[in-house]
């Protein structure tokens, strides 16, 4: 249940609300703006310690983590609301608006949930809790996703937005149902800025004083630059060949899902195989070249087929390596820091999506779409020169089972 109340809201600050921006005609440079609403999930890190050192104003009975976790989470309820009976065609700065607070919220819950989780169950415990919570994210996601985008051809954007809301209120009711985690609390014998030292910039520090730190950083960067800048425009690119809201929600619908977990399997496998260099590797290339079925999908506007296949081999590329990068992440982390250093590379990851990715509407007006499309292909090129630099100079762990 809380892996679906966090999953619900981030289709409706991303895909979902270009779709419906895109339905309203409206610019593609302010399209494009919305994937900067989402930088709250790139700087939670930077108010998580609220969560650690205060206890939930009105809600404190619940404890510190389910009473931080009620409030937010009726926060969220009412963003959603908010969203849902905005107009953008009357008022897009209130739509941005709600759409900018409904990413804040969601990324404090994601915050609660992890503090929940890892505070709650046992270490043996803890990898069937995210299995149950990825599959409950997923189904969250695609209801939120090709779930609203189907229904709004029937009621309309307003309904099938505030129909989420509703669903929403699984997260409170879930929270209710927990229990609060029994967690000693230490007494602070060090001010606030002596514990942010130890909890942030030792970690940080120890990260960067590796040899070729600063090339890793950069590379996890750009990882994912090309990816950003394409899947920003999807919606507006859609709508511009022809396809009607009802295929759209089609082809991102279950068939995409499946993909993209047989994709991750697939990648975890590789790794398994041939060790985490050689399959990054491999599946970079791989998703790089999937990017050029985008500008080949413009040869066949209106054609549902090719539609279906394009999202399918995109969403497979994508859990292809996503398998492998988020592997490499992980043995990034020394295991004294593993928590925090994870969390900061894992906020990297995604920077060019919230800022150089908000730019992507207008190199798409200015360019046309196909010859942009042809260029986020190419702009994976610089990760994949870092990439061989750090194969080079700096491989990670080899991981490969036993033969």
């Amino acid at each position: 249940m809380l892996g679906f109340a966090s999953g619900l809201p981030l289709a409706l600050s991303g895909f979902t609300l270009r779709m419906w921006l895109s339905s309203e005609h409206l610019a593609l440079g302010v399209i494009g703006l919305t994937a900067n609403i989402g930088l709250a999930y790139t700087l939670k890190f930077l108010w998580a310690p609220v969560f650690d050192e205060l206890a939930a104003p009105v809600t404190w009975r619940l404890g510190r983590r389910r009473g931080w976790l009620l409030l937010v989470q009726g926060a969220l309820v009412v963003a959603i609301a908010g969203l849902a009976l905005s107009d953008p065609a009357a008022s897009i700065a209130g739509t941005l608006a709600f759409g900018a607070a409904l990413a804040f919220v969601s990324a404090s819950q994601d915050i609660l949930i992890d503090a929940w989780r890892i505070e709650t169950l046992a270490l043996d415990q803890q990898g069937v809790a995210l299995a149950c919570y990825v599959w409950g994210y997923r189904a969250a996601m695609l209801i939120s996703g090709a779930g609203v985008i189907a229904l709004s051809v029937q009621t309309g954007w307003h309904e099938a937005i505030l129909l989420v809301a509703g669903l929403a209120l699984l997260g409170p009711l879930a929270t209710l149902l927990a229990t609060e985690p029994v967690v000693p609390v230490l007494p602070h014998t060090h001010g606030f800025a002596a514990r942010f030292a130890e909890a942030v910039v030792a970690p940080l520090q120890e990260f960067l004083s590796r040899r070729g730190a600063l090339v890793m950083v950069a590379f996890i960067i750009s990882f994912r630059l090309g990816e950003a800048l394409a899947g920003v425009m999807l919606a507006p690119y859609y709508t511009s060949l022809g396809f009607n809201r009802a295929v759209i929600a089609v082809a991102n619908g279950p068939i995409s899902l499946a993909a993209t977990l047989i994709g991750t399997a697939l990648g975890g496998w590789l790794v398994t195989r041939i060790g985490v260099g050689k399959a990054l590797l491999l599946t970079t290339l791989f998703q790089t070249l999937a990017l050029l079925m985008y500008p080949a999908l413009g040869l066949f506007p209106g054609q549902p087929h090719m539609l279906v296949i394009t999202s399918v081999l995109e969403s497979f590329a994508e859990g292809f390596q996503d398998a492998t990068f988020l592997t490499y992440m992980s043995g990034l982390c020394n295991r004294q820091f593993t928590a925090t250093q994870y969390a900061l590379l894992s906020s990297l990851a995604p920077l060019a999506l919230r800022t150089i990715g908000g730019l992507s509407g207008f190199m798409a007006a200015a360019m046309g779409f196909i010859p942009f499309f042809i260029m986020t292909s190419f702009a994976a090129v610089p990760a994949l020169g870092l990439l061989l630099v750090i194969l080079r100079y700096y491989p990670p762990e080899d991981r490969r089972a036993p033969a």
